[in-house]
């Protein structure tokens, strides 16, 4: 490899000379002979571009249950578009309704007990005032002599009895109204264990996977369906450090697809990697610290995706492009180009 150098460098001052040029000083050397190696074809110029290999991608969400149970229905197939809310699955739910059942059941027999105990509040109000008659009236008595004191604590202690008697059953309505609030609690609770049994869609999406059948019986949190969120479609690069360095996100970016390499996406960047994916044991010579390699997230503008959302594929090869100065004009051929 230094034998070819040294032969194409011999071959290039031979040229010089023939030509009749002036050789430079040897402060302004190296540039002189990297554009002579350029010229000559013996070397690529330098560049502001750089890229790299790499494929589609989308984000991927699992869609399960939240409770375990045998599917009833699968409502979707593989390459379907679905809307958020849209019902992807159906789990058998009627143990739950069951559960309903006796819920409701419950709210009206907290209601039942907080009628009985409205009616013992107006039984204890009835005697509450027959004891204070009856004590206000002894009271006359006893202070005209016509009563004895015996008969005044009887009458005292009556009254203070239906007092308490008033307030416990007070007590017990108020209990009532606690029952009928847990009743109630209880049966929206089993209203969202009923809803949480239809599947649907997080997000909007296309189905990438049909993972279950009716009639399987799954574990909770157990995957009915993968989709694949169009809105967030990238393509990972992994450039060396001496690229990254000059990079920032929201930079632009291109992207050239196998597929259809007559056209240039436009992307931008969204995530730089802040730690090298692959490192030598040690790095000691700018060799090797040439070696580091660093992730590099394009992601796809989604006005775009949802414009060219049926042609959207994951898993397709390109390539992507970025600009190691932000100020560099990009170049004919990575000028943006798309389909009309």
């Amino acid at each position: 490899m230094i034998r070819t150098k040294q032969v194409s460098l011999t071959r290039a001052l031979l040229v010089c000379t023939c030509l009749g040029a002036t050789l430079p000083t040897a402060a302004a050397a190296g540039g002189f002979f990297d554009d002579l190696l350029v010229r000559l074809g013996l070397r690529e110029a330098e560049t502001a571009i750089a890229s790299s290999n790499g494929r589609i991608e989308a984000q991927s969400v699992d869609v399960a249950p939240k409770y375990a149970g045998r599917i009833t229905e699968v409502d979707v197939h593989e390459g379907q578009i679905v809307e958020a809310g849209e019902v992807i699955a159906k789990i058998d739910d009627r143990s739950y309704q069951a559960q309903l059942l006796a819920a409701e059941a419950s709210v009206l027999q907290a209601k039942a007990a907080k009628e009985q105990a409205q009616a013992a509040v107006t039984q204890a109000q009835s005697a509450l005032s027959v004891a204070q008659t009856t004590y206000d009236r002894t009271v006359t008595l006893h202070a005209e002599g016509h009563a004895a004191q015996s008969v005044l604590d009887d009458v005292t202690n009556a009254l203070e009895t239906a007092k308490a008697a008033l307030a416990a059953a007070q007590a017990q309505v108020s209990n009532g109204d606690a029952l009928i609030a847990a009743a109630e609690a209880s049966v929206e609770q089993v209203k969202v264990a009923l809803d949480d049994l239809t599947v649907r869609a997080p997000l909007r999406g296309r189905v990438e996977y049909r993972l279950h059948e009716p009639g399987e019986v799954i574990a909770a949190g157990t995957p009915v369906a993968t989709l694949l969120d169009l809105t967030d479609v990238y393509m990972n690069l992994y450039l060396p450090a001496t690229v990254v360095g000059t990079l920032a996100s929201n930079d632009e970016a291109r992207m050239i697809l196998d597929p259809i390499p007559q056209y240039v996406v436009p992307a931008k960047i969204t995530f730089i990697a802040p730690e090298a994916q692959f490192t030598p044991k040690s790095v000691e010579t700018q060799e090797e610290r040439e070696q580091l390699v660093f992730r590099v997230k394009l992601t796809i503008p989604k006005e775009l995706l949802e414009k060219f959302e049926d042609q959207v594929k994951v898993g397709v090869r390109g390539i992507g492009y970025v600009r190691t100065r932000p100020d560099a004009e990009w170049p004919a051929n990575l000028q943006v180009k798309l389909p009309q």
